[in-house]
């Protein structure tokens, strides 16, 4: 437990801590496996027509190498208060399901990999959700080692929902040409997909860049991928228009945001509202 003066030791709160390193490496094998194993996944998956080219996948790196700083920022007094008191065994549950949605990818089981998609969802938004409410970042430690990595994955996981659902029920882009069903589902989730992009973006008066972004260069790996000899037009084109509608969304909010004066000063106004109200 903290001490009376709102310090921690290394040692409170250590067995969460240890199973959080334990989980991390749990994740992370899993994506290592599906890399490394023979027929790397990431190409050789069920082609659909809403599939992303193998680089979009990329995005797992840069949350894993964020997260092994989320483990290391647990040891400190801010890191005790966000990621113990705060995220506690919400990260656990999300990187176990993570792992066993991964492996059930990879072996093709994507009727159950869909339905642990949903899980992996719900775990990403609980945890989005409690640290937009009740943890917003004091510092830029707690925006890059704690809330930036949590941003990435929960817009990623969004994307990874629709990309699961049509390889558990899509047509194979392979065998099938794309009929009007398909060109429909495949609008709306790239509609869906854009409508959140801007939700990041504009949700709230500083935004959610990262989220934004994450499911922005998904939308341009769908393109790059569809845009390939052999694809549909329609499915290149439509993912093309609501990328490029995703990333304008991304510029006019950075922009807002440079006319703010930057996100700790929105944190700041935030905070000094209550104080002017009282």
């Amino acid at each position: 437990m903290p001490g009376d003066d709102g310090s921690s030791s290394w040692k409170d709160g250590i067995f969460l801590k240890i199973i959080n390193i334990v989980v991390y490496f749990l994740f992370l094998g899993s994506n290592i496996y599906t890399i490394a194993a023979p027929g790397n996944p990431y190409s050789s998956t069920k082609e659909t027509y809403l599939t992303p080219a193998p680089w979009t996948f990329l995005i797992w790196t840069l949350i894993h190498l964020l997260l092994l700083g989320y483990l290391i920022y647990q040891f400190t007094d801010a890191g005790y208060t966000l990621i113990i008191e705060g995220v506690g065994w919400r990260f656990p549950i999300f990187a176990i399901l993570i792992a066993i949605y991964v492996n059930l990818w990879a072996n093709g089981h994507y009727i159950w990999a869909f339905v642990l998609s949903l899980f992996v969802n719900s775990a990403a938004t609980h945890i989005y959700w409690i640290l937009s409410r009740d943890h917003k970042a004091g510092s830029w430690a707690d925006e890059i080692f704690v809330h930036l990595p949590f941003s990435l994955a929960h817009g990623w996981i969004t994307v990874l929902v629709f990309v699961t659902a049509f390889e558990a029920f899509g047509v194979n882009a392979h065998t099938h040409a794309a009929g009007v069903w398909t060109k429909i589902f495949v609008f709306l989730s790239l509609l869906t997909l854009e409508a959140t992009a801007g939700g990041y973006a504009f949700g709230t008066e500083e935004g959610d860049l990262a989220g934004a972004i994450a499911i922005t260069w998904s939308l341009f790996g769908i393109y790059a991928h569809q845009s390939l000899p052999g694809s549909s037009g329609f499915v290149a084109i439509t993912s093309l228009i609501f990328a490029s509608l995703s990333a304008l969304w991304i510029l006019i909010s950075i922009y807002k945001l440079y006319k703010a004066g930057g996100i700790r000063a929105v944190a700041l106004d935030e905070e000094r509202a209550p104080l002017i109200n009282n």
